[in-house]
């Protein structure tokens, strides 16, 4: 069996199996059905959930915060800036000037109703604005009291090194899964330095059409989308997979995952399947 928690930054504690909150529906008649599914995903004892400004351009912190407040005290609520929304002649960009991330940080303290945020991370680079500009902002933020930990997501090796360089970063998120591994080498550099990998899509869609994948699962008498988490787990230590639905019978069925042990020849048979 893996380990179980993760310290994000080295002293914030929390089971490394999270939920991505991206497909709770936050508006009319199934509003209702989201609120659910967070309110139950804490109850299943995750306590790593991770959102973003992106997200309905805030409905979906918006929705956490009257799900979950007031927060348990283990509740970790990670979100992320620096995305723009579409405009004339553009569609959605991101936007990593300083003056935007910090209205996006401060907008994103007052919906999810918090004094600080504990996890912030920057969506997407900015190609226009230097990136020590975009992660000084953040570090500038933090030094207010306003964030705890710092993240990044969608990068490089070398914009993580140069991210580092300005400042300490806690976390990572880019996708990853089982059948798709064009991040490789950031997670080798994160569990080289300690810095928790987010994968996000962390059950890719063809995940249910991967004859091995599926011959695991029959194995162990689980689901395909149960092993394919469960590989992420024993993939890396750092790893933190928030797999995210909108569908209680899915989120307790993923909730199952770091339950599950493959064995060293299981793991191996699962690891040949995309890497590169």
């Amino acid at each position: 069996m893996t380990t179980r928690t993760f310290e994000i930054g080295g002293e914030r504690t929390v089971r490394r199996l999270g939920f991505g909150a991206m497909r709770l529906p936050t508006e009319g008649a199934d509003r209702a059905r989201g609120l659910a599914v967070a309110r139950q995903a804490v109850r299943l004892g995750i306590d790593l959930i991770d959102t973003a400004h992106l997200y309905g351009w805030g409905a979906n912190e918006t929705l956490l915060a009257e799900a979950l407040h007031p927060y348990p005290r283990e509740l970790l609520i990670a979100t992320k800036v620096g995305i723009a929304p579409p405009g004339p002649g553009h569609g959605i960009l991101p936007d990593g000037r300083p003056a935007f991330l910090r209205a996006q940080v401060d907008e994103g303290l007052r919906r999810l109703r918090l004094e600080r945020i504990e996890l912030l991370q920057l969506h997407e680079v900015d190609p226009r604005v230097p990136l020590a500009d975009q992660v000084g902002t953040l570090a500038e933020a933090r030094a207010q009291g306003k964030i705890a930990h710092i993240g990044l997501s969608e990068v490089t090796v070398e914009q993580l090194a140069e991210a580092r360089a300005i400042t300490g970063i806690a976390t990572v998120q880019n996708r990853y899964s089982v059948l798709d591994r064009g991040y490789e080498d950031v997670v080798d550099t994160c569990e080289a330095a300690g810095i928790g990998f987010l994968p996000w899509r962390p059950v890719h869609p063809a995940t249910t059409d991967a004859g091995e994948v599926a011959a695991v699962a029959a194995e162990l008498g689980a689901t395909a989308a149960q092993v394919a988490l469960a590989w992420l787990l024993h993939r890396s230590p750092v790893m933190l997979p928030i797999p995210g639905t909108g569908s209680l019978a899915h989120l307790e069925e993923n909730a199952g995952a770091d339950e599950l042990a493959l064995t060293p020849e299981q793991f191996a048979r699962l690891d040949r399947l995309a890497r590169p």
